[in-house]
């Protein structure tokens, strides 16, 4: 486990304090949708932190090549029809390069600066020219009116407890996922991120803004500059 990350309920717990059997019950939402409207069709998308593939399947449905990565082969074993890597994000280096490479689950808002900058690398690395990095951000409330719940339509109950400062910018998150028949939490750290501070991060990596996807701006669209 990572130091300031922990996990609990049934099943395998990832490094990052993610269960693998919770991600498994997650319903996708809508960003399949949003993905597809902003990327070529038949795309060939490097998806890392693919998880169990909750959004991995619904592209292979729409008729992308996905390549997935993530670091818990637990994770992997769930992921059907995309080739699979096993592998730290932030260290990858396939040599070769895609029409898009996606970084969802605000894994952009690492506590450590230094994955952080990993994770952009990764993304600048391996995206082909004339292509495109889709990142998924926090939403702008994230980290305040809390602790706050949302009831699922499919039936379960996800509640944002707490978000402590730690020191350096960094919140400890605390979450919580209420199933029928199960619970499960998940503690992590995570660093808020103004538009201008997401900016300047994507410009040491070598990215910039090229399009805000989504009203909320929590979907961006970005592009080498390099």
């Amino acid at each position: 486990m990572r130091e300031g990350y922990e996990g609990t309920g049934p099943g395998a717990i990832t490094p990052d304090g993610c269960a693998v059997e919770l991600y498994a019950r997650l319903p996708v939402r809508d960003e399949p949708d949003i993905i597809a409207a902003a990327v070529p069709a038949g795309a060939h998308i490097l998806e890392l932190g693919c998880g169990v593939g909750r959004m991995t399947h619904p592209l292979l449905e729409r008729g992308f090549t996905v390549t997935a990565v993530d670091e818990s082969p637990q994770m992997l074993e769930r992921v059907r029809g995309a080739r699979t890597i096993c592998g730290p994000v932030e260290e990858l280096d396939l040599g070769e390069t895609f029409d898009v490479v996606m970084l969802a689950s605000f894994l952009v808002h690492a506590g450590d600066i230094e994955v952080r900058q990993g994770l952009l690398r990764a993304c600048a690395r391996h995206v082909g020219e004339g292509g495109c990095v889709l990142i998924q951000r926090e939403g702008a409330d994230y980290h305040t009116d809390l602790p706050r719940e949302r009831v699922d339509p499919s039936g379960f109950t996800v509640r944002m407890v707490s978000a402590e400062p730690v020191g350096d910018g960094v919140n400890s998150v605390r979450a919580e996922y209420e199933f029928p028949d199960a619970v499960w939490t998940q503690t992590f750290l995570a660093r808020p991120l103004t538009k201008e501070q997401f900016e300047e991060a994507l410009g040491e990596a070598g990215l910039a803004v090229d399009k805000y996807l989504t009203e909320d701006g929590t979907w961006v669209r970005a592009v080498r500059v390099d």
